[in-house]
């Protein structure tokens, strides 16, 4: 086996939190020995950093606007057309566990109370991921919002700061096997400058995450932005070409151009095909790798 993971912690990450995008890498590839299974590889890896409350996933998510509610994203796909994909679940640990049961469903995508009903019909355990850590970031979001004096929808969050409340976006993991098998998952818990019942590019196939025969690609950043460019898709087509994920991935971020000089869309993108593998990332990123020779 030539595996190929790489794990992401969102555009914006602190690269210092790269120790835990690697122990997620070594989480999903232990599962790959394990199981030769590429999504199950997948999803344990994002189940690693969703864990971990330094980002913005899982146990590490944001509050929303109203400082009272985190709803979570997340999605997993496959080279086999396997998708689900959950979106604004509450009360869950693990978002990307319910979204692997949402692709063994009838459904692609379950969202709101809906996606929560059906984690408790498989057991999934009710979690309250507030944190003191997330009651904190909102009192910087607040404290930004006062100063600036702007509606309470942060007109568009591409006018702000991007750092300053400290914040990281989606998590991610791209996964090869070597022999032609990929998969990806990808989970986030937004920004606090979203509205209840914002829904990001994380869920949405082709935008924050697409899988084909050729590779994966699993993309971060501002989503309306992604949505509005397909990112992932888009960019899996160029390794589909024979464009090296490298490349590809490069090419990705040129799609957006900046509102002003010192204003680049945050944007981040993993991606692999069988034999590579390719990051690239307006801002800092923590990432984890791991490439079998």
């Amino acid at each position: 086996m030539k595996a190929i993971i790489v794990t992401h912690g969102g555009v914006g990450s602190p690269v210092s939190h790269g120790d835990g995008c690697q122990k997620a890498a070594e989480e999903a590839l232990d599962t790959l020995r394990k199981t030769s299974s590429v999504l199950q590889a997948a999803v344990r890896g994002a189940a690693v950093l969703e864990d971990d409350p330094r980002f913005n996933a899982g146990t590490g998510s944001n509050l929303r606007i109203d400082g009272k509610t985190i709803e979570m994203d997340a999605a997993v796909m496959d080279s086999d057309g396997n998708f689900g994909a959950v979106a604004g679940i509450q009360m869950v640990k693990n978002p990307v566990l319910v979204a692997e049961l949402v692709s063994k469903s009838p459904h692609l995508m379950l969202c709101g109370p809906g996606a929560t009903e059906f984690a408790r019909r498989y057991k999934i355990p009710w979690y309250n991921p507030i944190t003191p850590k997330a009651r904190e970031r909102y009192k910087k979001v607040k404290k930004n919002l006062s100063k600036r004096r702007l509606p309470y929808w942060a007109k568009r969050w591409l006018n702000l700061p991007y750092h300053l409340e400290g914040c990281s976006d989606t998590i991610g993991i791209v996964v090869s096997d070597g022999k032609g098998n990929f998969a990806g998952a990808g989970s986030t818990g937004g920004t606090s400058y979203m509205l209840r019942g914002r829904i990001g590019d994380t869920p949405i196939i082709g935008s924050g995450i697409y899988v084909g025969k050729k590779g994966v690609v699993v993309s971060t950043g501002i989503g309306e932005e992604i949505i509005r460019r397909m990112l992932s898709k888009e960019v899996y087509e160029k390794i589909a070409s024979g464009i090296s994920p490298q490349k590809a991935s490069d090419w990705g971020l040129t799609l957006f151009k900046p509102q002003k000089p010192a204003n680049i869309t945050p944007v981040g993108i993993i991606a692999v095909n069988k034999t590579d593998y390719g990051i690239s990332n307006t801002h800092q990123m923590a990432v984890g790798i791991i490439k079998q020779s």
